[in-house]
């Protein structure tokens, strides 16, 4: 039940925001109070969905790409550096957007607030078909390859049901039982509450830090690799090829950070949110900072920039190096427990999208319900976990990741400027948390992002405008709830 309206806290920032709001969602909101997520995660929690929705498989294959591109050890951390800080300047204005609106939902409501619903909309839409489904339904698949390690049943090779349909055959792999399995024992524990859905993420995300943790420390104090390898390579400190390959080096970075602001969609349920979403946001991409430059020291102590090139598995083939051949099984339980907390995180994070739409009317209302006795969004998890299992099963997800970086990039420069928008809008707003060295924090931040979608634009235009077109399906939907919303009953029209 919610609290009451005349008590101090939640309940009085969500009948302030519903002032704000257009005159078509105050009536969805205010007819059902029970639609109020409890605040029940604490700072931990917060930091650990953050770490875990970032350390992904990324970080263990795409130094091989890097130091292909950059040629010199000197330049790769460099990049890393930077990409750190642009995610720590994005992690700042999602603190000061998270503390003013601690609302769930994360860049739907800041989106919602600075541009209006329809950019809200937009990114929430764009959140359920790429933003979320497509990594989780990919991370499940991941964890699945990596699981087959040790059960090779479960290999994405091992065909265990074959479905003519006309010229096109579907196929149902070991693999994609065990995705799916992952898949629905991730949901049901965050759908039996969030207290024990927090429990699994934080063992989850500990378990995998200190298994990343040991492989650092245990790699450079007892592996056999030699610190020559950080010395300039052949080609100098800063190789010609470096400079036309800094963008799209750049982009690989971004990807392996993507996932700092995850902490901000849970910001209806997190425990004193004007502290503890600036932490959580910070922490957490501090630690994953630290943990990527150990990872790729590690990667450079155990072999030169030379045979690193175009490695994807550079993580197996740097921990064969320093350990031996026990090494494989040790890094594919690594692996395969970071992807398992990456999709538990992103399992977690994505429904509180869909359940602030579904409470603004812009969803299907079923999916505003907290379940009576979990105090759940399951309904929301659930909607998201069958289009999820869709994508494991059809196999269409590694489509919808190839174009999903274009409009993830867009929303996430979007909702960065909107914190600009929303000082000259709502200049007394109560703002706990401020950008500090505003407005350049943000500017730094939209800029590179400009930067990179201009680049992705004219260098990839096929999946970019792809991108763009899963985005505009959404307008016909969003015009059609509003048109449906603003219609009076028939009861209201008989008074």
């Amino acid at each position: 039940m919610g609290l009451p309206h005349s008590q101090k806290g939640p309940t009085t920032f969500s009948a302030r925001c519903s002032r704000r709001r257009s005159s078509i969602t105050k009536p969805l909101i205010a007819k059902n109070p029970r639609r109020t997520l409890l605040p029940s995660i604490g700072i931990f929690t917060a930091t650990s969905v953050v770490v875990a929705n970032v350390i992904g498989a990324g970080i263990f294959t795409t130094p091989g790409f890097l130091a292909r591109d950059l040629g010199s050890p000197q330049v790769m951390l460099a990049i890393w550096i930077l990409g750190a800080l642009l995610s720590l300047a994005g992690a700042l204005t999602y603190s000061e957007l998270g503390a003013a609106y601690p609302e769930a939902g994360g860049e739907y409501v800041y989106l919602r607030e600075a541009y209006g619903p329809l950019w809200g909309y937009l990114s929430g839409w764009t959140s359920f078909f790429v933003g979320f489904s497509a990594p989780i339904a990919a991370a499940c698949i991941g964890f699945s390859a990596y699981l087959s390690h040790f059960a090779p049943p479960l290999a994405l090779g091992n065909i265990l049901l074959v479905v003519p349909l006309g010229s096109w055959q579907w196929r149902l792999s070991g693999g994609q039982v065990a995705a799916l399995a992952a898949l629905g024992l991730l949901s049901l524990a965050h759908i039996s509450g969030v207290q024990r859905g927090a429990k699994v993420q934080v063992v989850l995300t500990v378990g995998k830090t200190a298994a990343i943790v040991a492989l650092i420390l245990f790699g450079l104090t007892l592996g056999t690799g030699n610190w020559s390898h950080l010395h300039s390579a052949p080609q100098g400190v800063l190789p010609e090829q470096a400079f036309p390959n800094l963008p799209i080096s750049l982009i690989f970075v971004l990807y392996c950070f993507s996932g700092w602001n995850a902490a901000a969609y849970l910001a209806g349920e997190i425990r004193m949110p004007q502290r503890n979403i600036p932490l959580g946001l910070l922490a957490g991409t501090l630690i994953v900072t630290v943990l990527y430059l150990g990872l790729n020291l590690l990667f450079l102590y155990a072999l030169p920039i030379s045979e690193m090139s175009g490695v994807l598995e550079v993580g197996e083939k740097a921990s064969l190096v320093l350990f031996g051949p026990v090494a494989t099984h040790v890094v594919a339980a690594i692996m395969a427990l970071s992807i398992l907390a990456s999709a538990s995180a992103m399992v977690l994070a994505g429904p509180r999208v869909y359940f602030a739409m579904a409470g603004d009317g812009l969803f299907p209302k079923k999916l505003a319900v907290i379940h009576s006795r979990f105090h759940s969004p399951a309904s929301a998890i659930l909607f998201q976990s069958l289009w999820a299992a869709v994508l494991i099963l059809t196999g269409t997800f590694e489509q919808l990741i190839v174009y999903s970086g274009f409009v993830l990039v867009l929303f996430s420069a979007l909702a960065v400027a909107a914190v600009m928008v929303l000082r000259r809008r709502h200049p007394k707003l109560d703002r706990p948390f401020r950008v500090p060295l505003y407005p350049y924090t943000p500017l730094v931040f939209v800029g590179f992002s400009i930067w990179i979608l201009f680049y992705t634009l004219f260098g990839r235009p096929m999946e970019s405008l792809l991108g763009i077109v899963t985005v505009l399906l959404g307008l016909p939907l969003y015009f059609w709830g509003r048109r449906r919303l603003t219609q009076p009953s028939p009861s209201t029209s008989l008074k």
